[in-house]
């Protein structure tokens, strides 16, 4: 008679099966890799594995029932999370749910459970295993949403399945159902996080498959989206084409993970760079016409390509979630709430909930998509509110570009518009989105050459063009209230934005200055001059827009070479001083270095970096400062200098080159031509009126020329008649000719609104300041209706002082004064200079956040000053600052 099994042998058998069973799966997984290293899709590869691990988890829990009967009710294994959808990457974690009922008890189940798992980390499987009871599935906990997450996607494995019954027919859709928009809300909060993470952008060199914008993980939150809003994604999210799109990135997404976990043998979901080679080598998932040489920059464009489609997917399931939701998800990571801007009604479109909206076709099939006018309108209001493009409205443009090209208009107007966008504060938002229409590139099609290009070293983080658009994004992050490690920096380089003349330029230069990385030609930056020359021409700008632009772009790289040399040497400043020559130049360089830097990669702009290029850019100006007096136009009247101008007055080229002699040529090198042919013809004028002006408003910064004969009190008059008005004088400069003739123009803020709020006061302006330079009225006259408030006190505190230098100039003493800034203090040197016979010869006056840097060339009587009257001037400098600032 045989005897009964005794316990030792129970387990030998045991141990046996187990064993049986792990060399099955370990079979099975090797079969798997071979189909897919001889073509099967990722698709397959993953759902092979699912099955393979049912079979495995099925087999190891009968065993376990067979050694405890009372385990085989009670208590159900289900897959969830990736395993439950069957997407089991080759080495990614496997999600278990050990599910309890309510009459089980944790404690008798545990080393069950623990032995299952401990055979499953034998095969070489990272299991992530979750024990919950029934009744604990049905409560939804914002800490862990993940678990609310995985539920949604699940399946039976082995066990009692009439718990599962209940946990998939009662608890889950009670669940979904009453805690929808609380788990809607922590979904797109935890995506928005997780897309910060990665700054926004799907357009890395080394992107994460899985985690970045555009990766696997969102293809997910596009399915948990259209389960919680009770709709199929492809019903609800675009047509059969773009629904093609969508299940074509999918594929390819799922080939490249599973190719990188085969290729690491671990889950491992960054491509790296070797990880990009060993792609295009082996033609990962390209299909159709390629090129003979497949090289990595051509893969990762074909990557990008179907991350920008699984991330337009997300974004529209995302804007499409109804508002009090959104609103939700907006409070819980500190988002503004929707936005509502005034005065966003257009003809063609609105924006409703932060979206905008394509009016509807007529009748007679009149579609506002069509008219470029109004979608350049659209991408305008975009730029200024922050708003994004519904679905219809995208769909909509994008069908229509074959008949916006034949209809789009060059020249002035297109660049008026194209400058309405670069100037938006959220034009990089905008931007992208035009890149990804195709509208960008039907406006520039030189842009196409850097889409989603790849230049490979160990610096920038970003594609080509994503580099470009992050670029525009940190110049415009300067207009906003700084904070943070950087603020102090960004509050700097901020002022010097606010500045600008020409800020379009700035940002119209930033978008070409890598266009010509698309070309192999070894000069990036000569090339992307090459092709900006015909982007100009196309948008018709003047010789001294395009010379900016132009300059700014050749030597966009020119400021960080000169941080790699010695700042404080004398040479390597008037090296750099040569290739700027112009201040406007010298502030657009410094904002373009600063966001270039910055737009690299977040750590890229240290900041010691920052301090060197501030300091660079002090000295640089510093430098220009003080050899302005030196250099001056000739009378040669084929100097290049009096061209510029004469072109614009055929005939006139004697009187031209008369009016230019004796001029600093910084003056002829400030200005457009059209604004030096102004002056000419104000300077022609002066027989009939003494004093001549021209003003040209603005919100932001105004400007108002007088062009006179010299005489004394003339530039503290002047300086005086705007500070009787509240004006803030930002900048300031004056040059005087050969003939006696005066050019002063100062640039200043409307500290009281009064030219904004009363369009009529303008031709008041003008007048009051007229009668003040003819002597009509007195400034003091004028000064004295002028109340003077309290003046708050100062978040930086400068030090005054006041410095003289001889050898700057050979016919002129420098005096350059630096102190607080604040009202009446130009006035007040002017007076101070006037009084002790000071001629101003040129004048220099700037404005660095709350620190006024005013630089002045004076004669006296002919003559530079003496070193007793130096120090004499200095002490009266130093007293008229002082006084004025009680």
């Amino acid at each position: 008679m045989l005897e009964a099994p005794t316990a030792k042998r129970q387990m030998q058998v045991n141990e046996s099966t187990s064993s049986g069973m792990r060399g099955k799966y370990q079979r099975m997984m090797l079969e798997i890799r071979g189909a897919f290293e001889t073509g099967a899709s990722g698709s397959v590869t993953i759902a092979a594995r699912a099955r393979a691990l049912d079979e495995l988890v099925g087999g190891l829990w009968q065993q376990v029932i067979e050694q405890d009967a009372r385990l085989a009710s009670g208590i159900a294994v289900l897959a969830v999370g990736g395993y439950g959808r069957r997407e089991l990457f080759p080495y990614s974690d496997v999600d278990l749910l050990f599910l309890l009922d309510g009459r089980v008890v944790e404690k008798d189940v545990k080393d069950a459970i623990r032995r299952v798992n401990q055979e499953l980390w034998d095969c070489g499987i990272r299991v992530s295993p979750a024990t919950r009871k029934l009744a604990e599935c049905e409560k939804f906990d914002e800490d862990n949403a993940e678990f609310a997450l995985s539920l949604m996607d699940h399946r039976l494995l082995t066990g009692d399945t009439e718990l599962y019954n209940k946990l998939s027919g009662q608890v889950v859709p009670k669940l979904l159902q009453r805690d929808q928009k609380a788990i809607v809300a922590r979904l797109m909060e935890l995506t928005r996080a997780r897309h910060a993470k990665y700054g926004d952008t799907l357009f890395h060199l080394e992107p994460n498959i899985k985690d970045c914008p555009g990766g696997l993980r969102d293809v997910n939150v596009c399915g948990w989206l259209a389960r919680l809003q009770g709709v199929g994604v492809e019903t609800k999210n675009g047509d059969a084409e773009e629904g093609r799109e969508f299940r074509q990135a999918v594929e390819f997404l799922r080939l490249v993970r599973c190719f990188l976990h085969y290729r690491h043998e671990r889950d491992d979901n960054t491509l790296a760079w070797k990880a990009q080679d060993a792609a295009a080598e082996g033609e990962i998932g390209l299909v159709g016409r390629r090129p003979k040489k497949v090289d990595a920059a051509y893969w990762m464009r074909i990557y990008f390509r179907h991350a920008r489609s699984v991330e337009q997917r997300v974004k529209q399931m995302m804007e499409e979630v109804p508002a009090p939701v959104a609103k939700a998800s907006s409070r819980l990571l500190g988002l503004k709430g929707d936005r509502k801007p005034q005065g966003t009604e257009q003809q063609g479109f609105r924006l409703e909930r932060g979206r905008v909206v394509l009016d509807v076709v007529t009748a007679a099939g009149e579609d506002p998509a069509n008219d470029p006018d109004v979608v350049l309108q659209v991408f305008a209001a975009m730029a200024r509110t922050g708003c994004t493009l519904g679905r219809e409205a995208e769909e909509r443009i994008s069908e229509a570009l074959p008949l916006m090209s034949a209809d789009l208009e060059e020249g002035p107007t297109l660049w008026h518009k194209l400058e309405a966008i670069l100037t938006g504060r959220h034009a990089g938002a905008a931007l992208r989105s035009m890149h990804a229409l195709g509208v960008l590139e039907l406006l520039i099609p030189e842009f196409h050459g850097i889409d989603a290009l790849v230049i490979r070293d160990a610096y920038h983080r970003y594609t080509v063009d994503e580099h470009t658009f992050v670029l525009i994004d940190t110049l415009h992050a300067l207009e906003d209230a700084q904070t943070g490690a950087k603020a102090e920096w960004s509050t700097r380089f901020g002022g010097l934005l606010r500045e600008l003349p020409h800020p379009g330029l700035l940002y119209l230069a930033a978008l070409l200055h890598d266009t010509g990385k698309g070309r192999e030609t070894g000069s990036h930056a000569q090339e992307s001059v090459r092709l900006t020359q015909s982007v100009l021409a196309r948008l018709e700008l003047d010789s001294y827009e395009s010379g900016l632009v132009l300059g700014l772009i050749a030597n966009h790289l020119e400021m960080s070479a000169a941080l790699r040399r010695d700042i404080f040497d004398a040479e390597t400043v008037g090296a750099f001083a040569g290739k700027v020559q112009t201040p406007e130049m010298l502030r657009m360089l410094t904002l373009f270095t600063y966001a270039d830097i910055n737009a690299v990669h977040p750590d890229a702009l240290t900041p010691w970096k920052a301090e060197n290029l501030w300091r660079l850019y002090m000295a640089t100006a510093n430098h220009l400062d003080r050899s302005v007096d030196e250099e001056r136009v000739g009378a040669q009247a084929e100097s290049e200098l009096v061209h510029r101008v004469a072109s614009l007055l055929p005939g006139q080229r004697a009187a031209v080159a008369g009016y230019l002699e004796g001029f600093p040529e910084r003056y002829v090198r400030t200005r457009t031509p059209e604004q030096v042919r102004t002056h000419f013809q104000m300077s022609q004028r002066l027989g009939e009126d003494a004093v001549q002006l021209d003003f040209r408003y603005s919100p932001a910064v105004s400007e108002l020329t007088v062009v006179t004969p010299d005489r004394a009190l003339l530039f503290a008059n002047m300086s005086g008649a705007l500070a009787g008005w509240g004006m803030n004088i930002v900048t300031a400069d004056a040059f005087s000719n050969r003939q006696g003739v005066v050019v002063d123009s100062f640039r200043f803020t409307d500290s009281f609104r009064t030219l904004e709020m009363n369009a009529s006061e303008h031709v008041g302006f003008v007048k009051s300041v007229h009668d003040v330079m003819t002597g009509t009225v007195s400034v003091e006259k004028l000064l004295s209706g002028r109340k003077r408030g309290r003046r708050k006190a100062p978040k930086v505190v400068v030090e005054t002082r006041v410095e003289f230098d001889d050898e700057a100039s050979s016919h002129s003493t420098l005096v350059e004064v630096v102190t607080q800034d604040v009202p009446g203090l130009l006035r007040a040197l002017s007076l101070t200079l006037a009084g002790f016979g000071c001629n101003i010869e040129v004048a220099l006056i700037d404005t660095e956040g709350e620190m006024a840097i005013d630089v002045f060339y004076l004669t006296k009587d002919g003559a530079k000053l003496e070193k007793d009257e130096q120090e004499a001037l200095g002490r009266a400098l130093i007293e008229a600052m002082e006084e004025n600032a009680r």
